[in-house]
C-alpha cells in the first residue's frame, strides 16, 4: 500500500510520522534494530513473544515498503533473512529513544 504524503497545515507532519511508525509492533521493531543493527526474523520474534509470526511479517513488510528497514535474503537452506534500518530508518533513532525514556518514566511513576 502506497503511503499518502501529507501537504497541509500544522499537525500533518505528525500524522505522516504516525502513519509510518504506528502499529503495535513497528516502533518496537525499530527500537530493537537501533539497539542491535541487524536481526534475523526468528531473533526478532524471540524478542517479541506476544507478536505472532504473521503480524511480525506484516509489520516488517510495511516498514520495508516505507523504506524504514531493508531486508537481505541469504541463499542458503533453509533461507536466512535479516533486517536492518535504512538511513531514513536510522533518522528515527532520536524519536524512538525519547519514547523509550518516556516509557521508563511513565512505568516508574505508575507502579
Amino acid at each position: 500500500m502506497k503511503r499518502h504524503i501529507y501537504d497541509c497545515a500544522e499537525g500533518c507532519p505528525v500524522e505522516s510520522t504516525l502513519q509510518i511508525i504506528s502499529g503495535k509492533w513497528k516502533s518496537v521493531i525499530i527500537y530493537h534494530l537501533i539497539k542491535q543493527k541487524n536481526y534475523r526474523f526468528n531473533e526478532l520474534q524471540k524478542l517479541m513473544p506476544n507478536c505472532s509470526r504473521r503480524m511480525l511479517s506484516l509489520q516488517l513488510k510495511e516498514l520495508e515498503n516505507d523504506q524504514i528497514i531493508s531486508k537481505t535474503v541469504y541463499p542458503s537452506v533453509p533461507p536466512k533473512t535479516s533486517y536492518r534500518l535504512t538511513n531514513i530508518g536510522n533518522s528515527l533513532t532520536p524519536l524512538i529513544l525519547e519514547m523509550e525514556k518516556w516509557g521508563v518514566m511513565y512505568n516508574l511513576d505508575h507502579k
